[in-house]
């Protein structure tokens, strides 16, 4: 069978849909941060961020197109306020750069995972690409200047070492090991996301434009300070240091360069995938105490999840994905 007569299967749609979502979302961000950067490297690395996006739309759209499903809406300059004061400074879009392009590293990744169609395959081989090749450039320019921050060092052991008793899984008596190196791997990255959503939400509750907005934005960044304090403890434990913050990177600008429906499902976006990051840790983690603070960490996600679930609904923001047929409602309006 010819791979035009071949369709897209519900696990390939749910990809490109996704893909569009987020994507458009981001890369409004992207848009607004280009106007106010004035590093020319931020700009030029940024510039190339918008333009690989907007090649990758438009095949989103094509393939989407094509088996006769509906482009969702996402996010359009619409959602963009021109104009506005700088709310970020320079450093912070380029953090801000640095994890989106994460996020798509391993959602690239995902998405190729769940493809069988050839021409779908060599899209997100392509997508992988062009993150790779942002996140290079991201990492370099942030060590050019200075803003990235290595994770710990651990000394070398003469020789390989093995587990020798159950005290390995002890987290809460003053004799308790010190951390892992592949623990450090996700305490590392949810320290870093964790840095950045609580940025944006201090950051977007300033210029929130709704009262139930700011609320939820405060929220969002109350959690995500607890969730610092509470890896940020673990590190402090084991006298190893924690990446710096970023609050000081906001302005005091008022105007929103945003809706509010981008801003919310923005912090959505980021509480949603952040449990992913979270599960991993919790599944690597062989320390009782820090198994117990990603349990704690991701409940609390989820309860504030439903709350934005309910702002979205309530605010008729969130698009809905494509469905599986209903049967019984299809036999029922025979």
């Amino acid at each position: 069978m010819g791979i035009d007569n071949i369709k897209l299967t519900s696990a390939e749609m749910g990809t490109l849909w996704g893909a569009y979502v987020n994507g458009t979302a981001i890369d409004i961000v992207n848009k607004y941060m280009v106007t106010i950067i004035e590093n020319e490297k931020i700009k030029t690395v940024m510039e190339e961020a918008i333009h690989i996006f907007a090649k990758q739309k438009e095949q989103i759209v094509t393939f989407i197109e094509k088996d006769g499903f509906p482009v969702p809406n996402g996010f359009t300059d619409s959602d963009l306020n021109k104009g506005t004061k700088r709310l970020f400074s320079d450093i912070f879009c380029l953090h801000y750069l640095h994890i989106m392009t994460m996020h798509g590293l391993i959602g690239h990744n995902t998405a190729l995972a769940s493809s069988v169609r050839k021409d779908l395959r060599n899209f997100y081989d392509s997508c992988d690409n062009d993150a790779k090749y942002l996140y290079h450039k991201t990492t370099d320019l942030l060590l050019e200047l200075g803003h990235f921050q290595r994770d710990p060092y651990f000394y070398p052991e003469e020789n390989p070492q093995y587990v020798s008793g159950q005290n390995f899984l002890d987290g809460f008596f003053s004799d308790k090991r010190p951390l892992a190196a592949t623990e450090i791997i996700s305490l590392s990255l949810n320290l870093k996301k964790s840095i950045l959503a609580k940025t944006l939400s201090i950051g977007f509750s300033q210029v929130a434009q709704s009262t139930e907005t700011r609320k939820f934005l405060e929220k969002s960044g109350d959690i995500a300070d607890n969730q610092i304090q509470s890896l940020s403890k673990i590190l402090h434990g084991d006298n190893l240091p924690i990446p710096m913050s970023l609050e000081s990177e906001i302005t005091n600008a008022q105007e929103a360069p945003f809706s509010d429906k981008l801003m919310i499902f923005h912090m959505g976006f980021l509480y949603q995938t952040s449990q992913m990051y979270q599960g991993a840790g919790l599944a690597t983690a062989m320390r009782t105490d820090l198994a117990m603070t990603y349990e704690k960490i991701i409940l609390k996600n989820l309860t504030l999840t439903k709350q934005w679930f309910d702002l979205m609904v309530q605010n008729k923001w969130l698009e809905q994905p494509p469905l599986a047929p209903n049967r019984k409602k299809i036999a029922q309006d025979k």
